[in-house]
């Protein structure tokens, strides 16, 4: 988009210098008098204009010496002044008033002095002198007003980063009164469930009954819901990482199972959101491998590329690629963190066995 932006500029700028060029060579070809170097001049000044954006000082220089030279030599009438016109408003637009100002009495001396004595002379170079002046005078208008739509675009960038810091707040307040309600309701429920089917299991055991399978089933998924319950707490209790995916790794080690974390290409720093997106796809990997890989090895690889970086968490688990799993609410959370970030989320059981989640994260979009 930015390449488009330069070359539509850089075409405007010749398109101006074209114009202005075509303007003082037709007018000069009505004047019998007027020489090869005359030509030569007055295209070298309309030609510097193509270049006023990056180098304005040297263009103003360029057009001034030639616009000079050409009064000394042919006594020019008023258009000829129009590329050092062109050049004074450019200078005056980014700053340079009194480079400005000093090309314009360079400019006047030269005409005066080329006949101090004839009045048509002095009012022409009076004409000129308004020219000049308004050459200056709108070059600094169009700067403060180039100055004032930045300054407004600021302020508008300012206010959408206020209404985004508030409604992150107010996402905050609103993830800790769910989890509030979730912990004050569900949590009580879940852990009458299970305390009653954990005495029930112990009285038959002690009684010498057989446990009935449904009653084990009831104390086990309690179990696992209280877990999953404390999960999603601790996720919408905060949504900032508390550690890095090395933090990551080294728990899950000292949990039992067995990891490797591996980082290739040049690392650097990453901006806050894909650092949160990282942090997570490896901790819900992880977490899944824990659940459902058993004493698998679990491989953590982190890829700086150019454009994108790359979190790919690999095990040789018991996963079967004829029976892909359903996925569950981590997967689908982990996709949409990727998705947000216009990145790409693929998981699935590998041909080899076991599971394997790849995310590509793009830099830019990230940024």
């Amino acid at each position: 988009m930015s390449g488009h932006l330069v070359t539509r500029r850089s075409l405007a700028d010749a398109a101006l210098a074209a114009v202005v060029g075509a303007l003082v060579l037709t007018t000069a070809a009505f004047d019998a008098d007027t020489t090869a170097l005359d030509y030569a001049l007055l295209a070298l000044g309309s030609a510097a204009l193509a270049f006023y954006r990056p180098c304005p000082l040297s263009v103003l220089a360029v057009a001034t010496a030639t616009g000079v030279a050409h009064v000394l030599h042919a006594q020019p009438g008023l258009p000829a002044a129009l590329p050092v016109l062109a050049a004074v408003h450019t200078a005056a637009r980014v700053g340079h008033r009194g480079w400005a100002g000093a090309a314009s009495g360079l400019y006047l001396a030269a005409y005066v002095a080329t006949d101090p004595t004839t009045r048509e002379v002095v009012e022409k170079a009076a004409l000129l002198t308004g020219w000049f002046l308004c050459a200056v005078v709108t070059g600094l208008a169009d700067r403060n007003w180039q100055a004032y739509l930045r300054q407004t675009e600021q302020r508008a960038l300012e206010a959408e980063r206020t209404r985004e810091e508030v409604a992150l707040r107010r996402a905050g307040e609103e993830r800790l009164r769910i989890a509030r309600e979730l912990h004050d309701s569900l949590t009580h429920s879940i852990s009458i469930v299970k305390l009653q089917a954990g005495v029930a299991v112990h009285l038959a055991r002690k009684r010498g009954e057989e446990v009935p399978p449904a009653l084990l089933a009831i104390q086990e998924a309690g179990g696992e819901a209280m877990r999953e319950l404390r999960a999603t707490l601790e996720v919408l209790r905060t949504d900032e990482p508390t550690g890095t995916p090395a933090e990551l790794v080294e728990r899950a080690r000292a949990a039992g199972l067995a990891v490797e974390l591996t980082v290739t290409g040049e690392e650097r720093a990453r901006p806050a959101t894909v650092d949160r997106a990282v942090y997570r796809i490896v901790q819900e990997a992880l977490t899944n491998a824990a659940r459902h890989a058993g004493q698998a090895k679990v491989q953590v690889q982190l890829c700086y590329g150019e454009d994108e970086l790359v979190i790919r968490v690999d095990d040789d688990g018991a996963a079967d690629p004829s029976r892909p799993a359903a996925p569950g609410m981590g997967l689908t959370g982990m996709r949409e963190r990727v998705t947000a970030l216009g990145g790409a989320l693929h998981t699935g059981p590998r041909a080899e066995g076991g599971f394997s989640v790849r995310a590509h994260l793009p830099w830019e979009a990230a940024g």
